[in-house]
């Protein structure tokens, strides 16, 4: 019940109700990026824009509630279009503002799974709670089931589906000359991830997913993670390694017979990294211990 306890009041702080949000005061920060890449902070999951001649390319759009704010941000750069929106994966704190973005004229693309989500009402166990199907003007209108590339703004931007990491539907979203990736909630930078079990998300795809990342990216790459700060490979690779050193010392405790109750209680796992603070955000060390043991344990 306490891991329960400890997902609602983290879950969802990252995929809130608008009710909630609407509470606080939310600015939406410009980063630039490079020269025609920029990162908007604001609540939810970070967004990238790519703006040129053709356009603006849009990646994720946080709550619905935001939009207008969002929209006079993305003006403060350029006085061009949406054209495309991408959706990393279908949570609410990345695609609250679909309806609004389509009635702007975005076209809205994402992976096949993020489509068959948000189209039907989903049931989260652990937590009890059922988010109720989106309307058909949310949805995303183009869909893909592997990959798919754009040629906009004078570059090929390359997005790639990545299997059963943070949720089923997760994309990164590569813009090949200004050498930036988004990778949506595959990367908490500096922070525990939330891995959705509930959504097809699994510990091992979510380190398969960014050892991907690492495999198409340089040391100079842009990387935007889903949430938090600017980052870069080197912080990426420091990433991959703790949540391996943590898997490696769960499959230890599986291999001797341990319970789920007695390594979610094991602080010893995972306290390098907590003292780290790693686990002093959304996800706690508990909770990634109780994660990686269900993820570990339904794999066999």
């Amino acid at each position: 019940m306490k891991f329960i306890q400890i997902t609602l009041s983290l879950i969802f702080f990252l995929a809130t109700s608008n009710g909630f949000a609407q509470k606080k005061e939310v600015q939406i920060k410009v980063n630039k990026v490079t020269d025609n890449v920029y990162m908007l902070i604001g609540q939810g999951g970070n967004i990238a824009i790519s703006v040129g001649e053709d356009g603006v390319f849009m990646i994720d759009d946080q709550f619905a509630h935001l939009t207008p704010k969002i929209l006079k941000a993305i003006q403060s750069v350029t006085d061009k279009p949406v054209k495309f929106l991408i959706n990393t994966h279908w949570h609410g704190d990345h695609t609250g503002g679909n309806e609004n973005m389509q009635q702007e004229g975005a076209v809205i693309v994402a992976h096949e799974n993020v489509r068959k989500r948000m189209s039907i009402e989903q049931f989260n166990k652990d937590r009890n709670r059922t988010t109720p199907a989106s309307p058909k003007e949310a949805l995303p209108v183009v869909t893909f089931s592997k990959d798919v590339s754009f040629h906009f703004n004078r570059e090929s931007i390359f997005i790639f589906h990545v299997h059963e990491a943070h949720t089923d539907g997760d994309a990164m979203v590569y813009f090949t000359k200004s050498n930036v990736l988004h990778m949506g909630d595959t990367y908490f930078q500096g922070k525990y991830p939330f891995i959705d079990l509930n959504s097809g998300g699994s510990t091992q795809g979510y380190i398969v997913a960014i050892k991907k990342a690492l495999l198409l990216i340089n040391d100079d790459t842009k990387v935007i993670p889903g949430h938090r700060s600017l980052s870069t490979k080197a912080e990426l690779q420091a990433y991959v390694e703790m949540l391996e050193d943590i898997e490696k010392n769960i499959i230890t405790e599986i291999s001797a017979g341990k319970l789920e109750e007695e390594v979610t209680k094991n602080t010893s796992l995972t306290k390098k990294y907590d003292d780290l603070g790693y686990g002093d955000w959304f996800i706690s060390g508990e909770v990634l211990r109780k994660t990686f043991y269900r993820s570990l344990q339904k794999a066999q």
